[in-house]
């Protein structure tokens, strides 16, 4: 088959890296890709926003089938116009992929069936939303409703955080459109966790739980970025909980699509807050997560391509999925300066020297010697595999040693929290 996957970052990489293993994949592009997923799939120029300049590539080629990798094309309904031109596409329809693109139609969606989530309020004007504030105790939870490349969630600790988050998102629009309404809730405490799963209507089939490091620093000190890091499996963390949670939130929230008329095909992912009160949504994402799919794809065992065709075909309920017993832990490399500004064309080197350990990258290009250099604020994503998360989290911290570029930054205390 002839596949062509959309997107160029680490989610994207692992996403090809896992399909170029397939025996039935002939050919393998991805628009734009990367300078690491050109390694293992051809890179096409196209930015993941031209819907047309996709598809005629797409019909040019005779591709079989094209997976979406990143939201923003997802919620502008990309899978949509793929299919209106006579396409085969993975990935949720627009009028499922509002899951993640309004978190205002999330969280109406999750009390109308009951579905655990934290109490909230949302708002289409300033003065209202900052008037609620005065009723709420900190820390405060604010997040701009729509798509905000994972930055339009704020913990604010004070309530002059708080107002000044409002002002940016609501007044200022720092987020743009994504900030015309905003959802305010009560704060969560606990362990997260994410549980990524196929999904093709109520047929809902579980991967690997894995948990993510959102705080740029140590010890979840500093703003909220994409992701610095992740792991899987979760091993301080019961199977009772994790099915607790499939059961309660995941399986209920796809029924629940399904009964609104927006069936979800895809990868849904459910971002949870384990409470003393049980399990309960912070958010969903309509596509795989990053950098969770690094640490997630690398212990699947069945064919990726096979899932794909089984839920796009409605077999997957029949899908034997196999899962590795290995761990896998990933260590994120940022530029400096992020989440905030940073600068781009920094020489990396030391990829080369990496031997036991997977790197998918992220923020990287050629330039016009064919070098290889930073083009974002999370650069590349180390992946160890190993017995248990010791061994998995020694593997990815040793390969990131040996990589370089200026001003790297990463957390030193990934997965440390599962080292049981």
């Amino acid at each position: 088959m002839r596949v062509l996957v959309v997107g160029g970052g680490g989610r994207e990489h692992a996403i090809c890296w896992a399909l170029k293993k397939s025996p039935k994949v002939s050919e393998l592009y991805c628009a734009p890709g990367n300078g690491g997923i050109a390694a293992v799939a051809e890179c096409v120029p196209i930015s993941v926003d031209k819907f047309a300049e996709i598809a005629q590539f797409a019909l040019d080629q005779s591709i079989d089938l094209v997976v979406i990798g990143p939201d923003d094309p997802l919620a502008a309904g990309i899978v949509d116009h793929l299919e209106g031109k006579g396409l085969t596409v993975y990935g949720p329809r627009q009028n499922a992929a509002i899951i993640e693109g309004s978190k205002v139609f999330t969280k109406q969606l999750l009390k109308k069936y009951n579905i655990p989530t934290a109490a909230y309020e949302s708002f289409d004007a300033y003065e209202p939303a900052r008037a609620y504030l005065d009723q709420l105790r900190a820390p405060y939870v604010i997040k701009a409703d729509g798509l905000a490349a994972g930055k339009g969630v704020i913990i604010a600790q004070t309530l002059e955080e708080a107002d000044k988050a409002l002002q940016e998102i609501m007044v200022a629009k720092v987020f743009g459109e994504s900030g015309n309404q905003v959802v305010i809730e009560e704060f969560l405490t606990g362990q997260e966790m994410s549980i990524l799963a196929f999904v093709d209507g109520e047929v809902v089939r579980p991967m690997s739980p894995a948990q993510d490091h959102k705080a740029v620093y140590d010890g979840d000190q500093g703003p909220n970025t994409g992701g610095m890091g992740t792991y899987s499996p979760l091993p301080h963390i019961s199977q009772a909980v994790i099915d607790e949670a499939i059961e309660t939130i995941v399986k209920p929230t796809a029924k629940a699509m399904v009964a609104e008329g927006r069936p979800f095909r895809g990868v849904l992912f459910a971002g949870l807050m384990l409470t003393p009160d049980g399990p309960k949504t912070i958010e969903f994402n309509a596509r795989f997560g990053d950098p969770e799919t690094q640490v997630v794809l690398p212990r699947l065992k069945t064919d990726l391509l096979d899932i794909f065709l089984a839920s796009l075909n409605g077999r997957l309920d029949q899908m034997e999925i196999e899962w590795s017993d290995e761990a896998a832990v990933c260590v994120i490399l940022a530029s400096p300066g992020y989440p905030a500004s940073y600068p781009k064309g920094l020489p990396i080197e030391g990829i080369d020297r990496v031997e036991d350990a997977l790197v998918f990258h992220a923020g990287t290009a050629l330039n016009g010697d064919g070098k290889l250099v930073t083009s974002g604020g999370r650069v590349i994503g180390v992946t160890g595999l190993g017995a248990d998360i010791a061994e998995a989290r020694q593997k990815a911290y040793a390969a990131a040693d040996r990589i370089y570029f200026e001003g790297k930054h990463a957390r030193t205390d990934i997965a440390k929290r599962a080292l049981v």
